[in-house]
């Protein structure tokens, strides 16, 4: 298989480049508690997953001080 003669220019594959875009991550929202979450994954915010609890989540204490 022939290999490349020169060099190709930053431009030119640059260029080429443009086209991978990063895309957003899809958000669905937890339907015991209404936070929004990664699809398929347990609620961070309450521990649900697929209406059953699944983690329990410990409550951050706030220093009121």
């Amino acid at each position: 298989m022939p290999a490349p003669k020169r060099r190709h220019s930053r431009a030119r594959g640059r260029k080429r480049r443009t086209h991978y875009k990063a895309t957003l991550r899809g958000i669905s929202y937890c339907p015991n508690c209404g936070s929004p979450k990664l699809p398929h994954r347990v609620c961070p915010n309450c521990g649900y997953y697929d209406n059953k609890v699944v983690v329990v989540v410990k409550k951050k204490e706030s220093s009121a001080a």
